[in-house]
């Protein structure tokens, strides 16, 4: 089965995209939310890449 990058719906605080990310890479999300607000702060360029992920990315199949 080919695996698929969505945004999750059910383990989301704001759109999912951090979810779906952890799903993908089999990761805790947690650690995915921690890292990506790292690039945040100090990349400065993480909250543009979010809102780009949040509406390129599909939602993830209702199954």
């Amino acid at each position: 089965m080919e695996k698929k990058l969505y945004r999750s719906t059910s383990d989301r605080k704001i759109c999912g995209v951090c979810g779906g990310i952890a799903a993908y890479f089999n990761l805790d999300p947690t650690l995915v939310r921690v890292l990506w607000a790292a690039l945040s702060l100090f990349a400065g360029g993480g909250i543009i890449l979010y809102l780009v992920a949040a509406l390129l990315m599909p939602e993830e199949p209702k199954e």
